[in-house]
């Protein structure tokens, strides 16, 4: 059996796919013709995971390594870092946030070792929302900056008055879809749905994934719909509102 490839011969793939002799497309990328490529790989990576198929998850943590060693040796060609300061530098970071393993800081629990490292990132930033990235999911992106608010003190004093905020926060969406223009519409929709991640916060759920699952269950569910319709000989763009939901029904106690 052959010898396993190791990470340097990943990196000299990579180097020799962009050299000379090597292959036109790899030649042709830039950092920027890159970034929908790593965007794609991270939620595929993030699919193989929610999915619980090891199989799948081997592969896609391989294309996403693909990317970094590839966004490395384009920054080595205009001189600058390569794959082996970016291992040094990942490798540094992690050791520097584990004191209480690599050092001599106690820190007994997980919410102490989250504590510590959240207030050593705090320290080292210029600004409160610094280091947030914009490109982020909407949600994820909200309740970074929630978040970060909240460490301030900036936040509802328990999920009771959290909650009565949603309240009224869907009285005012419901008054805009009554009689309000589209803009007023996708205002207090937008401010629903800040507000609901205040909830999230509260109970340590993670919103983004949340709503991911949620839709992940709708999925599955309407597939069974569609799979009773087709059952019934009618095609499902033939049921009535009523029977589609009387199908639902049936899906969810399935």
């Amino acid at each position: 059996m052959d010898a396993p490839y190791t990470f340097d011969d990943l990196v000299r793939v990579m180097a020799r796919l962009r050299g000379p002799t090597g292959c036109p497309w790899d030649k042709e990328q830039t950092p920027r013709s890159l970034r929908p490529y790593l965007l794609e790989e991270a939620y595929e990576t993030l699919d193989a995971l929610d999915r619980g198929d090891d199989g799948a998850l081997r592969d896609e943590l391989g294309d996403l390594l693909l990317q970094v060693v590839f966004h490395a040796q384009m920054a080595a060609e205009e001189g600058g870092f390569n794959a082996a300061a970016v291992v040094d530098g990942l490798l540094r970071k992690v050791i520097d946030r584990h004191p209480h393993v690599f050092g001599s800081v106690p820190l007994q629990t997980a919410a102490d070792v989250l504590s510590h490292w959240e207030g050593r990132k705090a320290a080292q930033r210029g600004s409160l929302f610094e280091g947030i990235p914009e490109t982020l999911p909407a949600l994820a992106h909200a309740q970074k900056v929630q978040e970060r608010a909240r460490a301030t003190g900036f936040q509802w004093p328990d999920t009771q008055s959290a909650l009565a905020k949603v309240r009224d926060e869907l009285g005012e969406l419901e008054a805009a879809a009554a009689g309000g223009s589209t803009d007023e519409v996708a205002d207090e929709l937008g401010d629903l749905f800040f507000t609901l991640i205040n909830i999230a916060i509260f109970h340590n759920v993670d919103a983004e994934i949340t709503v991911r699952d949620a839709t992940r269950k709708f999925l599955d569910r309407f597939t069974r719909v569609q799979t009773l319709a087709d059952a019934s000989g009618r095609a499902l763009a033939d049921h009535s509102l009523e029977e589609l939901l009387a199908l639902w029904a049936e899906s969810k106690r399935a």
